[in-house]
């Protein structure tokens, strides 16, 4: 009997490490990250970077069902500047990289849905495709054209940040380097769509809590920057001289091998694992 006991308390101590159940729901802003979606290739072994078009529908019905209003970076900081309201419910959905699957494929769902969504784009690889995956272990696929981010921007769904010019991590290069790659991704799309870049995203979530690559950030001018550690930032966050909230925007990772039952752990609890 007391192996059968010690069995189950094992089992249950191993299912609410994989599965945070015993969190408290949290709130704040929930900020879902999301890369590929689509099916991934043969041999990915990124295979948690895709998000199947079905899943993704789900999800979006989960957030309409539970009165979630995804919104724009641009009304996010408009409310902290005091220039505008939120939603009771606020979302945030980005993209993070500028797959051409984001257009071909979460477009017309959020299109459907009726939602809005955010992305960071690597604007060297407009044009071009995913150059900073080892092709032997995730596949290159096209990326988005300048022209498709023109015709995204157009539709009133879509608003845009930067993920830099080249994706790298920006603590294993120069300072002096990391600078240029705020900037300069900053400036191309500004040029691009004509409208002002407010927000940057980490690639790698590197060189989010490191004092000299966020001081960087916001001197190339961004207003608001996105991590990686996952959870969900509280709101409201109060707009002060230099940028928006102390610490980088948590981020919800929506991972392709997450059951839906990780997904309303996210969103209720801010975390679904360790």
């Amino acid at each position: 009997m007391e192996w059968m006991i010690g069995l189950a308390l094992a089992g249950f101590a191993g299912l609410s490490a994989r599965w945070n159940w015993w969190r408290l729901p949290c709130g704040g802003l929930p900020v879902l990250m999301y890369h590929k979606i689509g099916s991934s290739p043969r041999g990915s072994r990124l295979k948690n970077l895709w998000v199947t078009e079905s899943e993704c529908r789900w999800q979006l019905a989960y957030l309409k069902e539970r009165g979630y209003t995804p919104i724009f970076f641009s009304q996010l900081l408009a409310a902290a500047r005091g220039d505008a309201g939120l939603p009771e419910k606020p979302a945030l959905l980005t993209f993070d990289d500028g797959y051409k699957n984001n257009y071909a494929a979460a477009h017309p769902i959020l299109a459907e849905a009726g939602m809005k969504a955010n992305m960071f784009v690597v604007t060297g690889s407009l044009d071009r495709h995913n150059y900073w995956h080892n092709p032997e272990t995730e596949a290159w696929i096209p990326m988005l054209t300048l022209g498709d981010l023109k015709e995204m921007q157009k539709s009133g769904i879509w608003e845009f940040g930067s993920h830099t010019v080249n994706h790298p991590n920006l603590t294993e290069i120069p300072l002096e380097q990391a600078a240029w790659e705020l900037r300069e991704s900053k400036k191309r799309l500004e040029d691009a769509l004509q409208t002002e870049v407010t927000s940057f995203g980490y690639p790698y979530g590197r060189g989010a809590y490191s004092t000299d690559v966020r001081r960087e950030v916001f001197a190339a001018g961004y207003r608001m920057d996105f991590g990686i550690r996952q959870g969900k930032t509280p709101l409201p966050q109060p707009l002060n001289a230099s940028h928006f909230q102390e610490t980088p925007f948590k981020r919800l990772f929506i991972r392709g091998d997450d059951l839906r039952f990780d997904f309303h752990l996210n969103m209720t609890r801010g975390k679904a694992r360790f």
